[in-house]
């Protein structure tokens, strides 16, 4: 029987074949930010509250997460309790508690042992929100943006089903001249903008461009702004919501509003 190969198992590979490529290190945690992962618990959790199974190792103390559920069983030979969490999730779990995370420990081509200081980068960089600000464009023309944000931007939206019919990538000019880019949201759901700006920023940040913008606007698909933007843009199809769909806050961590609590 042939292993599967996870995208954290590929990203992880690519890191290692390239240590010193920073692009690749950021691909990594990107992957793992927003993979579901299978957090291993003492017991189970009760309520809103998580009490994660902390090991003490030689390099410290760390929780365990799995990238599938057969790993977690793997690792633990049979039944035990765990909680499946965007890692996005439990890196805010664990910001400024001094633990650090084992990812697929013996049973995954990605094992390894990320430390507290790698997760509290995690956390503070998945914090950085964007800005509001406000501008007049004068004109829009083809986008001119390295590759790495094109497939950021794709892997982000891919998983933004029902937020929005479409987005636009364009390069701007902005009355005053600054130049810049825009990325526009169409035809966006009531209360999905701030998710959607905040995938903007992330997939800018996970990018590797150094001192990097990217302004995003929320538009309508009759705005006479997206007929000029569609000329010269680049489009992002988001899929349609499944009919069949998880129950929002069904699991610890979900409910935005309702943040799980470490014991």
């Amino acid at each position: 029987m042939s292993e599967i190969i996870s995208l954290l198992d590929a990203a992880h590979a690519a890191v290692h074949a390239d240590p010193e490529n920073e692009a690749l290190r950021l691909r990594f945690f990107e992957r793992l930010a927003d993979g579901e992962m299978f957090l291993l618990l003492e017991r189970e959790a009760q309520g809103n509250t998580l009490d994660p199974k902390v090991f003490d190792l030689e390099d410290g103390r760390f929780v365990l997460v799995f990238d599938r559920e057969e790993r977690l069983a793997g690792f633990t030979g049979g039944i035990a309790p765990y909680a499946a969490l965007p890692g996005r999730v439990i890196a805010g779990l664990l910001k400024g508690q001094g633990i650090g995370l084992g990812v697929n420990l013996g049973v995954g081509r990605s094992e390894m042992l990320l430390p507290p200081e790698a997760m509290d980068w995690l956390a503070e960089t998945l914090d950085e929100g964007p800005e509001a600000v406000e501008a007049l464009p004068e004109q829009f023309h083809a986008p001119s943006v390295p590759e790495a944000l094109v497939t950021g931007l794709d892997a982000k939206l891919a998983r933004a089903a029902g937020l929005a019919s479409g987005a636009l990538l364009a390069g701007v000019t902005y009355r005053g001249g600054r130049r810049g880019h825009m990325l526009a949201y169409l035809d966006v759901a009531p209360g999905a903008e701030p998710a959607l700006a905040r995938a903007a920023s992330e997939a800018l940040v996970f990018s590797g461009i150094e001192a990097g913008e990217l302004d995003v606007a929320f538009l309508h698909s009759v705005d006479p702004a997206v007929a000029a933007m569609a000329r010269v843009a680049l489009r992002f199809d988001l899929p349609e919501v499944e009919e069949e769909q998880k129950v929002p806050g069904s699991a610890p961590g979900m409910d935005p509003k309702r943040p799980p609590r470490l014991v």
